[in-house]
This record gives C-alpha cells, sequence and structure tokens, in this order.
C-alpha cells in the first residue's frame, strides 16, 4: 500500500484521538508503518482536537504532512478548521447532521462528501458509538486496515469495558460496519459537492 495520510478532527471529547490511535494499532498489528500525532485545541474538552495519521507499507519519512489524502471533520469547527489540508486530491468527508457554511469547505479537494454518521449513531445506536462509526468509515475510505484488524484493535482498547457489558461489543462492532458501508456507499454514489 501507498503511503496514506489522513486527518481526523473532532470536538474534545468526541473521540478522535481515541479512533486514531486504534486504527495505528491495527496498521502496526498488520505490519504496516504507522504513525499518529495528536493536537488538542487550547482545551482537552471543548475545543478543536485532530488527530494526524500516516500508514504505509514502507517506512514513513516525516513524522507531519500538509496536505492529507483523507480528511473527516467531525463538527461544524472541525470542517472550518481542516479545510487548509485539502487539496485537489483530498476526499474531504464531513458530518452532515451539523450544520456546515459551505464557505467553510475546502476550496479546492478531489471529492467532497456529506455523511449521516451522528444521526445514524442517534437514530439507530447509540450516541457514543459515532466515533466508532467514523472510524469504520475511515476503513471504507481508504482500505488502511482490514475491518479484522480495527475490530481486533478495537477489543484490544476496550476489552475491559466489553467483558463488563458484552452488549458493548456487539454495538461496537455493528457501528464499525455501519460506518465502513456509509462510506462505501458514498464513494460508490460520487456524491460531491
Amino acid at each position: 500500500m501507498a503511503l496514506v495520510r489522513i486527518a481526523l478532527a473532532g470536538e474534545g471529547g468526541q473521540g478522535v484521538q481515541s479512533v486514531a490511535e486504534i486504527l495505528a494499532e491495527a496498521a502496526y498489528n498488520e505490519n504496516k508503518q504507522a504513525i499518529y500525532i495528536p493536537n488538542f485545541g487550547l482545551e482537552q474538552r471543548g475545543g478543536v482536537s485532530i488527530a494526524f495519521i500516516q500508514v504505509s507499507d514502507s517506512r514513513i519519512g516525516a513524522p507531519k504532512f500538509n496536505k492529507a489524502d483523507v480528511v473527516i471533520a467531525m463538527s461544524h469547527r472541525a470542517v472550518a478548521r481542516t479545510a487548509t489540508y485539502s487539496d485537489k486530491n483530498t476526499l474531504f468527508v464531513y458530518d452532515d447532521g451539523f450544520d456546515v457554511d459551505p464557505e467553510d469547505l475546502p476550496k479546492e479537494a478531489k471529492q467532497i462528501i456529506a455523511m449521516p454518521a451522528i444521526n445514524t449513531a442517534n437514530n439507530e445506536l447509540h450516541p457514543r458509538v459515532f466515533n466508532i462509526i467514523i472510524m469504520g468509515a475511515v476503513i471504507g475510505l481508504t482500505n488502511v486496515v482490514s475491518f479484522e484488524a480495527a475490530k481486533e484493535a478495537l477489543e484490544h482498547k476496550l476489552g475491559s469495558k466489553f467483558e463488563k457489558n458484552p452488549d458493548l461489543r456487539e454495538l461496537n462492532f455493528k457501528a464499525l460496519e455501519i460506518g465502513k458501508q456509509l462510506a462505501e456507499n458514498a464513494l460508490k454514489e460520487g456524491v460531491a459537492r
């Protein structure tokens, strides 16, 4: 696999950093090179948090990047904060459950996709698995890790919670699958701005 650069952004407390950490662990478990760099807003809860992830089969030269292959913005403020990471090669994804000013969307992007992750979490699953839907979307958009590797890394990260409440395992795995499907469907439909 070629180098894939991903920028995930959301409000503090949305689980952006957890998703990035789980994806990096899944990539590592598949013997891929992975770098994850967290970037927090002014306050950890309430500010925009960005996670920078790079995954490749070969050595990754620089830990930081200016332009991403995929940007996923999980809130309206995250859209504005991440538009600068886009260029003509970027797939820019935002959640359509938030009011997004079209002016905040990147001026340059290969494709802009609106995805109903927050509404899907709230209406079909549980609000707390919104970030796991996003993780599934990253897999569906990029194939940076296999679905099985993501499930294993998720199990490793949340295993103690799953032991206490086995329903959480099924809920999280379902959220992962739904996110992957949402992303794959959006790509097939070629939804652009």
